[in-house]
């Protein structure tokens, strides 16, 4: 699920109109009841219904018995991280994060606090529940030893108040297969495979294409039972559709498809959408290959994925690159770096150069876990980060330091609107230059 944080209208208004009535009416009237005071704290298995119940309050759309949603999550949710804000015992926001790992530039992983399941009821807003719900959640990931947290926004105004910035972009690619001719050499061989022998290779795969992918996360096992439509999520439709391996000239599986498809004829002419679920390649070579297996797929007349790079490899490799264009981009996971040194260190640089570093960084009025002066030494490629006392050349809020801690946000774009100060000229282009990668960062996982 997508961390989020309802917006009710319609509550906000109701809201509104008897707090006008109670102003010209009855200025001396007391409400109905004190208010209760909110209580943040992790819920215990019994609460875990009762706690789907209240996130469903927000995820209207996915509709659900939230009896079998827990009964169905049991197993695998990690209970004490999932955080309830009661209100006279009731919950009335949710909130839940899981450990995972995140590929950094040049392949190290760090491990991280990734949020999901975040909401308010429409009749507890504006009440500051989202505020200490996510502080709690930095100050225990912070103290748990998590070099950052990540979540999708499902609203991009709220999460940069927490320290969260966009690291990583994803794009729709549309491919005219009719115009599409693959001009490199096939290598290896793509077959089309069940269900349940592609649960047996991919999540291996994946893995091998994650731990070199800067931006990627791991994946718990039992997701891929419902990525291949082997069971049932309550509330959700089942996948159902085909995969395709690739293997190398050894014969080891490097590669592979998920993709359905929507039928279309106009005037007995096939015009078929082929949909891709997820394509990766633990090498470029298998990347490509798989997208010529789609291509030349018949009665198919156009090709969409969507959560892909921005900049696809696919585009170069076409006698006719206009048969590949973008058909929209937009922000996908966020990054709050916690451990400043630690973060920055086990990532690699494609140039050299040194900086001081004054990060900002509040969580509740107080001084949050990035906040601190360092100095970034970069030699070969690879860092040094350390706590340091002396003068700053740049301070920089931790949204910022965060959205561009992967490469793939500009310094200089995510600072246009103000949160960076320099002390030395220059010094906001340095960081710039540091920071970015050639290859971007990218990552295809919901959660």
């Amino acid at each position: 699920m997508v961390a989020t944080f309802v917006v009710s209208e319609i509550t906000r208004l109701h809201g509104q109109v008897h707090s006008w009535a109670g102003t010209f009416a009855r200025p001396s009237v007391r409400r109905y009841r004190p208010p209760v005071p909110t209580t943040i704290r992790p819920i215990t298995g019994d609460e875990l219904a009762a706690w789907f119940a209240a996130s469903g309050t927000a995820f209207y759309v996915w509709a659900n018995d939230p009896h079998a949603m827990a009964e169905f999550r049991r197993p695998t949710i990690e209970i004490d991280r999932a955080i309830g804000a009661f209100e006279d015992g009731t919950i009335v926001g949710t909130f839940r994060s899981f450990a995972t790992r995140l590929t950094l530039p040049g392949g190290g992983r760090i491990p991280v606090n990734a949020v999901s399941a975040v909401t308010v009821r429409p009749t507890h807003r504006r009440q500051g529940i989202l505020t200490r719900m996510i502080s709690d959640d930095t100050r225990r990931a912070a103290a748990r030893g998590d070099a950052a947290s990540i979540l999708i926004a499902a609203e991009w105004p709220i999460y940069g108040r927490f320290g969260y910035g966009p690291a990583t972009w994803q794009a729709k690619w549309t491919l005219r297969t009719r115009a599409a001719t693959v001009k490199t050499g096939p290598i290896g061989r793509v077959e089309v495979v069940d269900r349940l022998a592609a649960r047996q290779v991919i999540p291996a795969i994946y893995d091998a294409y994650a731990a070199g992918q800067p931006g990627e996360i791991e994946r718990i096992d039992r997701r891929w039972d419902g990525d291949l439509g082997i069971e049932d999520a309550p509330g959700r439709p089942r996948w159902n559709g085909q995969v395709a391996i690739h293997r190398d000239d050894a014969g080891t599986p490097d590669g592979y498809v998920r993709f359905h498809g929507e039928e279309h004829w106009d005037d007995m002419v096939p015009d078929h959408r082929l949909i891709i679920d997820e394509l990766h390649g633990a090498t470029l070579a298998a990347e490509i290959d798989l997208w010529r297996h789609l291509a030349q797929m018949d009665l198919t007349a156009s090709i969409e994925g969507e959560v892909r790079r921005e900049h696809e490899p696919i585009k170069w490799h076409l006698s006719d690159p206009r048969a590949a264009r973008v058909t929209g981009v937009a922000d996908f996971l966020w990054v709050r770096v916690l451990d400043v040194p630690r973060v920055l260190a086990e990532r690699t640089y494609e140039r050299d150069g040194a900086l001081v570093l004054e990060v900002t960084d509040q969580v509740e009025g107080a001084a949050g876990p990035a906040a601190g002066r360092y100095r970034l030494e970069v030699t070969g490629g690879a860092a040094t980060c350390e706590p340091t006392t002396a003068s700053p050349d740049l301070t920089i809020d931790v949204r910022h330091l965060s959205a561009a801690v992967l490469g793939g946000t500009r310094v200089m774009d995510t600072t246009r609107g103000g949160g960076a100060v320099e002390h030395r000229a220059g010094a906001l282009a340095n960081a710039d230059r540091l920071f970015r990668t050639i290859e971007e960062p990218w990552c295809t996982t919901w959660f």
